[in-house]
């Protein structure tokens, strides 16, 4: 067994959804840096290119794909390719999601069933298809990404919000399933990141959110990404069914 988990490290295959911009560019390039063959996947193709701009910039492998992660039939394809063209994935980063806030009492069945969809079943189909192979080579890391909100509730959210707390759940009982395959199972959940999404809050808005931090400031894409790394790397090969907060104290 030793031999075969040795072998499936070594390929070091990553998949990061919505690896195009923010957080998810960051840990596409942090794993490039790492040695690892990146898949990064993306909606358009500005986001495919944006990928292998991102990729070409580290000299590293791999390429952006045009996925949408709310096609339950793209999935399968999807794990084809990589296979095919590059080998079994090791380490799946469930990075992709979006918001649509609102109240509840405001809220449509619309924003409600495409914030679940998208970042709560994708999830389930996108990691059911590639653990399969995780399990048969008796090595793998998933890596989800949550949020702040997940325990700490934001009000305008409860869609959002519902969707990374269930992930805590998601990650802390396919844990359990998968640990006697030696595949790890963790959720990293940021506070208040600055991405492009942030800067286009006003100062006034800003500066209410940092003092809210007990360290005073927003955290940076990069520091995700390194703890995504340490996760991705045999140094985590003991940590499985834990949520690591990432987020200046916001939340202890």
């Amino acid at each position: 067994m030793k031999l075969v988990v040795n072998i499936m490290a070594e390929s070091k295959i990553a998949l990061i959804t919505g690896a195009n911009r923010g957080i998810g560019k960051e840990i596409l390039i942090s794993l490039s840096n790492d040695g690892f063959t990146v898949i990064g996947t993306s909606r358009s193709q500005q986001g495919v290119d944006d990928v292998n701009d991102a990729l070409k910039s580290t000299n590293g492998s791999g390429c952006g794909v045009i996925f949408d992660v709310t096609d339950k039939n793209a999935v399968s394809t999807l794990n084809e390719k990589i296979t095919s063209e590059y080998g079994k994935v090791s380490v799946l980063v469930n990075n992709a999601g979006i918001t649509m806030d609102n109240l509840l009492i405001r809220m449509s069945d619309k924003e409600w069933d495409e914030v679940i969809d998208t970042n709560l079943t994708s999830i389930y189909r996108i990691t059911k298809e590639f653990v399969k192979d995780m399990m048969k080579e008796r090595y793998g890391r998933v890596i989800n990404i949550g949020s702040v909100v997940g325990v700490s509730g934001n009000a305008g959210q409860t869609n959002y919000s519902s969707t990374k707390s269930a992930l805590l759940g998601f990650t802390k009982s396919l844990a359990k399933e998968v640990a006697s395959r030696n595949i790890t199972v963790n959720t990293i959940s940021p506070g208040f990141i600055d991405t492009d999404m942030t800067k286009k809050l006003k100062d006034a808005q800003k500066d209410m959110l940092i003092k809210s931090i007990p360290l005073g400031r927003m955290g940076l894409a990069s520091e995700l990404a390194n703890a995504v790394g340490f996760l991705a790397s045999d140094k985590a090969s003991y940590i499985t069914g834990e949520n690591i907060n990432v987020n200046g104290g916001l939340y202890m």
